[in-house]
């Protein structure tokens, strides 16, 4: 039994940070249709501000805060200045450019922070040996708990954001009627630019509990976990944030649970590839994934 807990625990843990790349996938889909393959590397770069802001003046939290706004401004920015102009042009191009965008923020983070290894990030939780918990023989670590906590808050609050808020409103109109939204006077460009906006800030989020559960920060960390997050998307649905959380979370425990399991046939070292076997299988049998709504188009 305490190794199933063990499993669980553990893919509780990195299940919340697909669940937080997830998030920012389907708040940029839902407004524009495309999917942000820069969505990991913008988390990445996030968190290199983050860990430069905190090596000099602030404090980890204070610095994770402004690294949000850091990266509310770079997706708003990449939003205006490339995805926009691109997109008039030509919808896939938009895909080309993301991919793109993301080669250039691995090759240029660092670089411009002068950091060519990995950079020592303080923990957000604490992280000491002693800081665990013991739960049927299994042992859940005070970070990988805080990471959950902070997973299922910013999901929350995002439910807020759209339900309860006039910009959500807005975003959702965007989302369902982008040609008619302009005409209830909503402002498209701008809903849109929030949109990426909010996706870069929550990943920053995202990029900031990978480098603490790592503690560190390098170019190289987002690549994985970002396949893994699109997976959950995928499953989840492109349009839906609670299926983004549900998938992220339930992603990460089949993955643990499928490593930990069989570790002669998946091990540590093949578990990214459940994720690709679940993309065959939604993009087979449910497209719209388990909580995305199916279209209808009318001829």
């Amino acid at each position: 039994m305490h190794r199933f807990l063990q499993y669980l625990f553990d893919g509780l843990s990195s299940g919340s940070i697909y669940a937080l790349i997830a998030l920012g996938l389907v708040l940029v889909y839902r407004g524009t249709g495309h999917l942000n393959f820069a969505q990991g590397e913008m988390a990445m770069v996030s968190a290199y501000m983050a860990w430069w802001l905190n090596t000099n003046w602030l404090s980890i939290w204070l610095a994770v805060a402004v690294s949000m706004v850091f990266g509310f401004l770079l997706g708003a920015v990449t939003e205006v200045v490339i995805i926009r102009p691109i997109g008039r042009r030509s919808p896939f191009a938009v895909g080309v450019a993301a991919i793109g965008l993301l080669l250039g923020l691995n090759a240029l983070a660092p670089f411009v922070w002068k950091s060519p290894v990995p950079e020592a990030f303080e923990s957000l939780f604490p992280s000491k040996p002693e800081d665990f918990a013991r739960i049927g023989g299994a042992t859940w670590r005070y970070e990988n708990i805080g990471v959950l906590v902070t997973t299922l808050v910013v999901a929350i609050l995002l439910y807020l954001l759209f339900q309860r808020t006039k910009l959500g409103l807005a975003m959702r109109a965007v989302a369902s009627n982008p040609a008619s939204a302009p005409l209830a006077g909503i402002k498209t460009g701008q809903v849109l630019m929030v949109s990426w906006g909010l996706s870069a800030a929550v990943g920053a989020v995202g990029g900031a509990m990978v480098a603490s559960l790592n503690h560190n920060v390098n170019s190289g960390m987002m690549l994985a976990i970002f396949f893994s997050a699109t997976a959950a998307a995928m499953l989840g649905g492109f349009d839906s944030l609670v299926g983004a959380v549900v998938a992220g979370i339930a992603l990460g425990v089949i993955e643990n649970m499928a490593a930990g399991y069989a570790p002669g046939l998946i091990g540590q070292d093949l578990k990214g590839s459940v994720s690709l076997l679940i993309i065959l299988v939604v993009l087979l049998f449910r497209p719209t994934g388990l909580f995305g709504a199916k279209k209808v188009e009318r001829v």
